[in-house]
């Protein structure tokens, strides 16, 4: 019997985008519908806090076979001119509910950093972001901001990472930090990435304008491990082409290690060429 593909007979697979609801945020994917998409359309989508005017980062391409497309929306429709112009709207208002939730906060001086307002399209709620160093009760200030801005109100307590995703800056390399600048998501970083990379465990210097792990840390980390396995840890007894000795540092990029010779020999850098030529004498 000739092969049958289960998956032909003229089906046609959901097209589904990548959206971005803010520079540099979180994608998250709609189904396209009919409408011919390009990176950089603005288009209307529902999200978790309401109607939302997002940005096109993935353009339409057919859905992967195991995604399970039950809680995927549709876009509501592509912006239209008066949709911008309503999107302007929003963000002038977003400023001055900011404003505004700042000066509650210090009338009050409740313990908490604002970071951010976020209205939805339609412009009935307004979602304040903050971060502080435990639980807040700040049910009076939501009551007082509802009161005066007519919407409701909704306070939502964020992490150190966002709030510096959210403001920006410079990091210590000079240029812009990687959060606010393309990094979408954040990933696990932990101490042993560094140890990894040989680094000094410096809290001063392995901590990112968050006062978190840097997420650089991430990057090379996969190459280190590579790169070490061919390597002799540190203590190792080697023989070498300079002599026999105990390994006491590794140049991980070079593939060297720095070996204490017995006796009086001194130290040497060895190649892992050099390791294995006598190993194979």
């Amino acid at each position: 019997m000739p092969d049958i593909d289960p998956f032909e007979g003229g089906i046609e697979q959901p097209r589904i985008i990548g959206v971005s609801l803010q520079k540099t945020g979180h994608l998250s994917s709609y189904l396209a519908s009919d409408y011919p998409l390009r990176r950089g359309d603005r288009v209307l989508v529902e999200s978790e806090n309401g109607t939302r005017v997002g940005t096109v980062e993935i353009e339409p391409h057919e859905a992967a076979l195991t995604l399970d497309l039950s809680g995927v929306r549709p876009i509501v429709r592509v912006a239209s001119e008066d949709d911008l112009r309503i999107e302007e709207e929003v963000i002038a208002r977003e400023a001055r509910a900011r404003q505004l939730c700042l000066e509650r906060i210090r009338e009050r001086t409740v313990a908490m950093k604002l970071v951010s307002a976020e209205y939805t399209f339609d412009l009935r709620k307004v979602v304040f972001y903050f971060v502080a160093e435990g639980r807040i009760d700040f049910r009076d200030l939501v009551r007082d901001l509802a009161n005066t801005l007519r919407v409701r109100v909704e306070m939502k307590q964020i992490g150190a990472r966002d709030e510096t995703k959210v403001t920006g800056g410079l990091g210590p390399c000079g240029r812009e930090l990687c959060c606010s600048s393309w990094l979408r998501d954040f990933e696990a970083v932990t101490v042993k990435m560094a140890r990894e990379q040989g680094l000094a465990l410096n809290p001063s210097r392995l901590a990112g304008m968050c006062g978190r792990l840097k997420c650089c840390l991430r990057y090379e980390y996969a190459t280190y491990t590579e790169l070490k396995r061919n390597i002799p840890n540190i203590g190792k007894r080697v023989q070498s082409v300079h002599g026999d000795g105990k390994v006491v540092r590794q140049n991980i990029l070079k593939q060297t290690v720095f070996i204490q010779l017995d006796g009086e020999g001194g130290m040497v850098e060895a190649t892992l060429e050099d390791l294995v030529a006598r190993q194979n004498q």
